[in-house]
């Protein structure tokens, strides 16, 4: 895609966030990795933008060092999104939200176990719950590199959820699923607690999952 299909890709998808259920207002951002000519990076929303005004213009081009360009400054969660670029190759897309069922976990800092087959769309036995940390900071990149080892989603403590892909609308689809798992686990929770799989169930997923699609690919160790 070009860069102008990429910015209007991406505002797309930050106006589907609050009828998705994923975020309000100014929660949540999205990235996508971007390579033209000699520049590596991403493209990223910026900081404090309501979704329903922003114009693909106001998305900021970021490098791998950190350093951008665009007439607003990135996000203030960019760290954790260049992070991941810089640690994934798998990575093509970063959706982080903050849902409602997915961060009621996410206080209580529980992640995900295999109630239901589905969570192995994340690509492991689990969904993660990454340690608390401020908002922004180094210490919620690393937190959130070692949840996402080895899967595409994870929790972040007392904050939200991360999910990757190859494209956009694989991470988004899978923000969403992450969020519907939260919900359907809350529920399991409220109503004496569910019965978990196996391992060797969820190997067994895991590996029908790998011709699931372009996107549900198990992400490489």
């Amino acid at each position: 895609m070009t860069e102008s299909a990429l910015r209007q890709s991406i505002v797309d998808h930050c106006r589907r966030f609050a009828p998705a259920g994923l975020s309000i207002g100014t929660s949540g951002n999205i990235s996508v990795r971007f390579r033209e000519d000699d520049f590596a990076g991403l493209l990223i929303t910026p900081s404090g933008v309501d979704y329903t005004v922003l114009q693909p213009e106001q998305i900021a081009r970021m490098a791998l060092d950190g350093s951008w360009t665009g007439p607003l400054k990135p996000s203030s969660e960019w760290r954790f999104h260049r992070d991941i670029y810089a640690a994934r190759p798998d990575a093509g897309a970063v959706v982080h939200a903050h849902p409602m069922n997915a961060t009621a976990l996410a206080t209580q800092r529980r992640a995900i176990p295999p109630f239901h087959y589905m969570v192995a769309i994340a690509g492991g036995h689990d969904i993660r719950c990454a340690p608390y940390a401020t908002y922004g900071t180094e210490a919620l990149s690393q937190h959130a590199l070692a949840a996402l080892h080895e899967r595409r989603a994870c929790l972040l403590g007392n904050h939200g959820l991360i999910a990757l892909a190859t494209d956009l609308p694989g991470a988004f689809n899978l923000a969403v699923e992450v969020e519907t798992l939260s919900q359907q686990y809350l529920l399991a929770l409220m109503t004496g607690g569910p019965v978990l799989l196996d391992g060797a169930e969820m190997d067994r997923v895991l590996e029908k999952f790998k011709s699931y699609g372009a996107n549900a690919q198990t992400p490489e160790a």
